[in-house]
């Protein structure tokens, strides 16, 4: 009997997961769920879902705040999901400089196929969600479906979407990308 094959779902985090600063978030004092995250992260960990987050973290990169600083603001992050019930199946962060030419940053899907190496899954029924363009062309460039939250910079991001450039749906946040991510 064949093993059936996992449910996965990619999700940016700044802007989507939490409160996105419009700057980097450089410790955990900065940190703040979106409304609605914790609910929605919930209900994917309880139907079964892989969670795995895919993250462009130049600051880093760049010099503005340290990889361990980055780090710890995600252990604690996972912690507070884990007080909740939520699982996190991974995580995967470019941590680039916004200028160079690495193989992983968004919208380039390294981080994606390094994310699920191991799993057996169907690209065909896996969301990514995201608040930005980079987002969106890592989940197509991937093959995976997209969702658009307006939080974030995703009230900006849908301005500028293009007819060769469109999410399979536009929500509010991600506790509306729910039911989407479900119906898969």
């Amino acid at each position: 009997m064949k093993p059936s094959l996992r449910k996965v779902v990619f999700i940016d985090r700044d802007g989507v997961i939490n409160v996105d600063l419009w700057k980097y978030v450089e410790s955990w004092e900065e940190f703040r769920f979106e409304d609605g995250a914790i609910a929605a992260l919930k209900t994917l960990t309880d139907k079964g879902f892989d969670i795995i987050i895919i993250s462009n973290q130049a600051g880093v990169g760049d010099g503005i705040f340290s990889e361990s600083a980055m780090w710890d603001v995600h252990e604690r992050m996972v912690r507070e999901m884990g007080k909740h019930g939520i699982m996190i199946y991974g995580a995967r962060y470019c941590t680039h400089g916004k200028n160079e030419q690495c193989d992983c940053r968004k919208p380039k899907t390294r981080l994606l196929e390094q994310a699920v190496e191991e799993l057996e899954f169907d690209k065909q029924k896996t969301y990514f969600v995201g608040d930005k363009l980079s987002d969106l062309e890592a989940g197509k460039n991937f093959g995976a479906k997209t969702i658009l939250v307006r939080t974030g910079y995703g009230a900006e991001t849908e301005k500028k979407l293009t007819p060769t450039l469109q999410p399979d749906h536009i929500v509010n946040n991600l506790n509306d990308a729910v039911p989407f991510i479900l119906k898969v």
